[in-house]
């Protein structure tokens, strides 16, 4: 590939990557020949169209080319870049951490709303995120909340690293703490807000997910047991001895699992609030909890 692109223009060079991806199947193939693209030559798309009619150099159709050859493999374009976007966030990734979806926003709109309803978006609240991964949940509340603090939990001391690291590059770190543990085991006081986006794929499907998650995702943030339920026994009765009285537990849910995990929240002394909460595509996304006053 290096030999063919280098001395092509750039844009002739995005036509042959488009097509290629094309050809590999990959939905998202404009796209992620853009970004791959503008990742190899240091270009936003201003730059990649002011650039278009100029050559590629060997040095960066080699840097594309290595590019290329991943992608096709089936790695996902956040995991080359090692970074992605959430909630308007640059967050760094690393191979202990899932790859933030717009799926999981759902469960930041839902606190959100529910805080500024209640008149709290500006108050001293205490957040904690369990599982927290690459902190995305966390961090992207802090953004919009600023008198709260909050702590994000993991297993993995390698995915905390990485969460510490996004913090501090979006100064967010005097707000944010992390601690290794399961779930919510280790903390301590009350909190006004506890979220997740726990794993909930059943044990079996694993091995049937997309190979951009299945090989590249942690499975220890995808499996969710037998049932895809074994998160969720843990957190809820967990979580209602860690709110503060009115306080919330917002919770992502795999497909169809509303009625399962709304059963689990109840069952744990939470009052289920209505129907669950949709994402962009009209899925049944998030679940969320009230602890009674």
């Amino acid at each position: 590939m290096s030999g063919s692109l280098a001395g092509q223009s750039i844009e002739t060079a995005r036509r042959l990557l488009t097509a290629r991806f094309e050809a590999a199947g990959i939905d998202s193939a404009a796209l992620d020949a853009r970004m791959l693209a503008g990742a190899a030559l240091q270009l936003d798309l201003t730059g990649l169209i002011t650039h278009g009619p100029r050559p590629l150099t060997m040095d960066a159709a080699a840097r594309l080319d290595a590019f290329v050859r991943r992608r096709i493999a089936g790695e996902p374009v956040a995991r080359i870049l090692g970074t992605k976007e959430f909630w308007g966030l640059p967050l760094k990734l690393s191979a202990e951490t899932l790859v933030p979806r717009p799926d999981t926003e759902t469960v930041v709109e839902a606190s959100l709303d529910i805080l500024r309803a209640e008149g709290r978006a500006k108050s001293p609240l205490r957040i904690a995120d369990l599982g927290t991964g690459s902190g995305a949940i966390l961090l992207a509340l802090l953004s919009e909340l600023p008198n709260a603090a909050g702590i994000g939990t993991d297993l993995s001391a390698a995915a905390l690293g990485t969460a510490k690291d996004n913090a501090q590059a979006l100064g967010l770190t005097p707000r944010a703490d992390f601690l290794v543990g399961d779930y919510a085991e280790g903390l301590t006081g009350l909190f006004d807000l506890i979220v997740s986006n726990p794993p909930y794929i059943r044990t079996a499907d694993i091995a049937s997910l997309a190979p951009e998650v299945r090989d590249h995702d942690p499975h220890l943030a995808l499996d969710g047991g037998d049932d895809g339920l074994e998160a969720y026994r843990r957190i809820a009765p967990q979580a209602s001895g860690l709110l503060s009285p009115g306080g919330h537990l917002v919770l992502e849910i795999g497909q169809g699992r509303d009625g399962d995990v709304a059963q689990l929240v109840a069952a744990a002394g939470l009052t289920v609030a209505g129907s669950p909460r949709a994402d962009l595509a009209g899925i049944g996304r998030v679940i969320v909890g009230k602890l009674p006053p």
